[in-house]
C-alpha cells in the first residue's frame, strides 16, 4: 500500500492587537496615456501601496468571524497605507500585517459618473 500523500499545509493568520492582515492590490501596469511601466519605476514613484484587509483583530484570536472586529477598519475594506508600513508575511510576499495607526484612509471604489 503506498503512503498516503502529504497534506497541503495552509496558515491562518490572526492579528492581534490593533492590526489588520492586508493583502496587495495589483495596481495596472500602464499609465493613463498607455506607457507601459515597469515594476520596479512604479514602485519607486508610490509612496502608499494598495491593498485589501483580508483580516483583523478580533476580542479574542479565532477564525470565529461572530468575534467582534476591534480594529476599527472593516473586514474586506479597500485601504491605502505606506509602503514602508507594516511585516512582510515571510511565505506570502503579498501580504502585510499592518498597525491600524499606519492604514492612511479606506477606498471605495465607484463608477466615474457616480462619484462626487
Amino acid at each position: 500500500v503506498p503512503p498516503p500523500p502529504p497534506r497541503k499545509l495552509h496558515r491562518l493568520i490572526l492579528p492581534l492587537g490593533m492590526r489588520v492582515l492586508v493583502q496587495l492590490v495589483a495596481d495596472e501596469d500602464r499609465t493613463e496615456t498607455g506607457l507601459y511601466l515597469p515594476q520596479g519605476a512604479k514602485e519607486a514613484t508610490n509612496d502608499a501601496l494598495y491593498g485589501k484587509v483580508i483580516e483583523v483583530a478580533r476580542d479574542k484570536p479565532t477564525t470565529d468571524k461572530a468575534a467582534e472586529n476591534v480594529s476599527g477598519v472593516p473586514h474586506g475594506a479597500l485601504v491605502l497605507f505606506r509602503k514602508t508600513a507594516g511585516v512582510p508575511v515571510p511565505w506570502d510576499d503579498r501580504l502585510r500585517l499592518i498597525d491600524v495607526k499606519d492604514v492612511l484612509a479606506t477606498v471605495e471604489e465607484v463608477l466615474a459618473d457616480e462619484a462626487h
